[in-house]
């Protein structure tokens, strides 16, 4: 198999992630959580720089974030991104030894990226708005659902954090996803309390404070350092 490379970096690895981007957020706090020193380049998501052919080579289904190794290898998908860091830097550990527990990590995972996300990114948008007309209805409606099924989850495997008393990599899928239904959904996080109560000790820690979408360089500068 051919893998999909750039010429030999022999430095530190690349990032190519936006402020508006959520799931680029939970590669930054991966890479912060590891202390792991990245370069990072901006795509300009509002102006469609993501869906250009010079992207295009980097990541043929033109999405955010895409990871360029230290050797020039090119990866997709954050959580496939993530999964690479911790086999490549394993202090730090995002992922729990536990088999059970390492699988209720990626089950929480998958319920918020593959559940949740998908409803909240830009094509899926459009095409909703173009051709149902109900974008906003929609979406708040799976959000609601899915929240309610993450904080009955939460009841009975969380401790501090989303799974027991570890960090790991569920925790960095669900802090994008309060943003998001928060911020742009206005989602009353009231009925969930295991939800935030988990949210906001996480937003204690600088590993998720200074990846905040507001803490990025390509941030807006009317809303850049607003993390609350």
């Amino acid at each position: 198999m051919t893998e999909r490379t750039t010429p030999p970096l022999n430095h530190k690895p690349i990032l190519y992630t936006s402020y508006s981007s959520d799931t680029s957020w939970q590669v930054r706090i991966a890479l912060e959580w590891k202390g792991i020193d990245y370069e990072a380049r901006y795509v300009d998501v509002k102006n469609n720089e993501h869906l250009t052919e010079a992207y295009a080579k980097l990541n043929p289904c033109r999405r955010l974030p895409c990871f360029i190794t230290k050797t020039g290898k090119i990866l997709t998908q954050s959580l496939a991104i993530i999964e690479y860091i911790e086999a490549m830097y394993p202090e730090r550990p995002m992922m729990p030894k536990s088999p059970f527990h390492r699988a209720e990590a990626w089950s929480l995972a998958l319920d918020i990226s593959c559940d949740m996300q998908p409803m909240y990114t830009k094509r899926v948008l459009e095409f909703l708005d173009v051709k149902l007309g109900k974008c906003d209805e929609f979406v708040l409606k799976i959000f609601e659902m899915k929240f309610e099924e993450l904080e009955n989850r939460l009841e009975n495997i969380s401790g501090t954090y989303c799974v027991a008393d570890q960090i790991t990599f569920a925790d960095f899928c669900l802090v994008p996803m309060v943003f998001i239904a928060t911020k742009f959904l206005k989602i009353d996080m009231k009925p969930f309390p295991y939800i935030t109560r988990i949210r906001n000790t996480l937003m204690t820690l600088p590993e998720f404070r200074n990846t905040h979408p507001y803490n990025q360089a390509d941030c807006p500068p009317e809303i850049k350092g607003i993390v609350q």
